[in-house]
């Protein structure tokens, strides 16, 4: 990987600046800084990715799309033999976790991209397109995820806002997506190298667009699997004993537990993750959740991309315009 640049903070334009976001004083002496450099941004070829140091899983990605020119490559081609291939990288060694912990016992979930791996699959040609795809497979760029919400309801709102919204439409698109790293999540109960793991049971994503190329506009998703980790026995709750006064003040909610998507607006996401993001127009201004409803049907022949089948859904009360 040859100096890539990551995420570019003027991607939608000059006057659209969208810079990283910002962590709280309190998260600064957690960010993993790189090996032998005093940067904490990991750079890929148009992302970037910023770990945790603490808990080994990142606080945050982001990834610039160009619908414009997405290179419409299958995962299989991207490596030799179909398979995929994840490694760690090396620029941030202690700052995540590795095959160690997807392979260890009752570790049902995915190595679920924060980063998808199409979303950076863009660029003049196809070799630009699949150099930037391959470098989503980092461990850096991983959380767990367990599987329905990785292969469904969250992977169809990635889809929608890269193939149905930006890819479609040919608009550039900024997304920024993490976990809600809480001292509440509860432990994988196997031990990973002696060490007791806690597993994100709410993730967020932040997506950034101008419909006029002068009005910067973002909506914001969560996602919970909280629930799903408990009663599958994948995860056990964190003891509190003794801690009562220093954990924080409860920041999962009851209705982001039952394994759904919603539609929120960026200042709950603000609140839940310690970030803060760049100003922009939110038009989901409803302080409750809206939840995301799948919806099957039949798209017509020209909302898809040439030589790629139909998306088959439609995201219910999700707005992005």
């Amino acid at each position: 990987m040859s100096d890539p640049t990551g995420y570019q903070p003027v991607f939608l334009g000059k006057q659209l600046k969208v810079g990283l976001p910002q962590t709280g004083p309190a998260s600064k002496d957690d960010l993993a800084r790189l090996d032998g450099s005093r940067s904490y941004i990991l750079r890929y070829p148009h992302h970037s990715v910023v770990l945790s140091k603490k808990r080994k899983f990142p606080w945050f990605t982001a990834v610039n799309i160009d619908g414009a020119s997405f290179q419409p490559l299958t995962r299989k081609s991207l490596f030799k033999g179909g398979s995929d291939r994840w490694e760690i990288d090396k620029r941030a060694l202690s700052g995540q976790w590795g095959e160690e912990l997807y392979t260890a016992a009752h570790s049902d979930f995915d190595r679920g991209h924060l980063v998808k791996r199409e979303d950076p699959q863009w660029g003049k040609d196809e070799q630009t397109a699949a150099d930037a795809a391959r470098s989503t497979f980092f461990y850096a760029n991983s959380v767990p995820q367990v599987k329905d919400l990785n292969q469904r309801v969250w992977r169809n709102l990635e889809d929608y806002i890269l193939k149905k919204e930006s890819a479609t439409n040919k608009l550039k698109v900024n997304v920024f997506t993490g976990p809600v790293l809480s001292d509440e999540d509860p432990v994988f109960v196997s031990p990973v190298r002696g060490e007791e793991v806690q597993i994100p049971g709410l993730f967020w994503k932040v997506v950034y667009f101008t419909a006029d190329g002068k009005t910067l506009s973002r909506v914001a998703f969560l996602m919970g699997q909280k629930k799903l980790l408990l009663e599958r026995e994948i995860a056990r709750p964190k003891p509190t004993e003794g801690l009562e006064g220093l954990l924080p003040q409860p920041r999962f909610f009851l209705n982001f537990e039952d394994a759904a998507t919603y539609q929120v607006n960026v200042d709950m996401v603000e609140h839940l993750s310690g970030l803060k993001f760049a100003p922009a127009v939110d038009p989901y201004t409803d302080n409750r959740p809206a939840k995301i409803v799948l919806k099957e049907v039949e798209l017509e022949s020209a909302e898809r991309l040439p030589g790629r089948p139909g998306l088959g859904f439609e995201l219910e009360g999700l707005t992005l315009r």
